[in-house]
């Protein structure tokens, strides 16, 4: 598999993690949009949120008590953040590997898009 995120969550590409578990890994955004922007990424390879399945809901949860966990660690949880998926190249996914986005340490503002 070519996926650059298997290859990250596997420890095949160096990475300076920021957080990891038996279940997902994060780790800096290359190309930050925000201070803070972090991105957290499960290690089973699920390519899209329209892939998940009833068998990955604990792990979806997992992945946002993560990024809430992240939130309070970067010291933004009590200013706010935002955690952003983006499903499908039409909303700007461009690495199909289900991730999430935790940006924080600046205002942000609606519609983000």
């Amino acid at each position: 598999m070519e996926c650059i995120f298997c290859k990250i969550a596997q420890k095949e590409l160096p990475t300076k993690l920021i957080y990891e578990d038996n279940l997902v890994v994060a780790f800096d955004d290359l190309h930050p949009r925000a201070p803070i922007h972090k991105l957290i990424i499960p290690r089973k390879h699920i390519a899209t949120l329209n892939d998940i399945t009833d068998i990955d809901m604990p792990l979806i949860g997992h992945i946002l008590h993560t990024a809430q966990k992240l939130a309070k660690d970067c010291d933004i949880a009590e200013q706010g953040y935002r955690v952003v998926n983006n499903c499908n190249a039409g909303a700007g996914q461009t690495v199909f590997h289900l991730h999430f986005h935790l940006l924080g340490g600046r205002e942000m503002s609606w519609p983000p898009g």
